[in-house]
């Protein structure tokens, strides 16, 4: 199995992991020239974005952890497009969440980071 093909499967059980816990989907790999956003989802009345990161075990840390200021920077510049391309949602608090899925366990780190500005 790709990298492509193991990050659809595990994108897939944190769809699963989050619609069990009342997230309704949006959207799923919303691409942007500047980065991507893996899923997509109302909590509630938050818009939240969400981050899905895959290790087999956590010798090397978390998923989450990987998911650093860059990565942080790139994810904020695609939910201020997406944004842009719903107005819908532009009145929506918004939220960025990271899924972390180690070997079959699924941890959710809700509000894992801050824009520190106004999305």
């Amino acid at each position: 199995m790709n990298k492509r093909q193991t990050g659809t499967q595990y994108e897939q059980l944190a769809v699963l992991f989050l619609e069990e816990k009342g997230y309704r989907i949006l959207e799923r790999n919303f691409r942007y020239r500047q980065g991507e956003i893996d899923i997509i989802a109302l909590d509630g009345e938050y818009l939240v974005f969400l981050e899905v990161k895959y290790r087999k075990d956590d010798r090397m840390g978390t998923g989450a952890e990987a998911v650093g200021p860059g990565k942080q920077r790139r994810i904020i510049r695609c939910a201020q497009y997406y944004l842009m391309r719903h107005p819908e949602y532009g009145l929506a608090p918004c939220r960025f969440d990271v899924v972390s899925v180690c070997g079959r366990k699924v941890t959710l780190y809700r509000d894992a980071f801050q824009t520190g500005m106004s999305v």
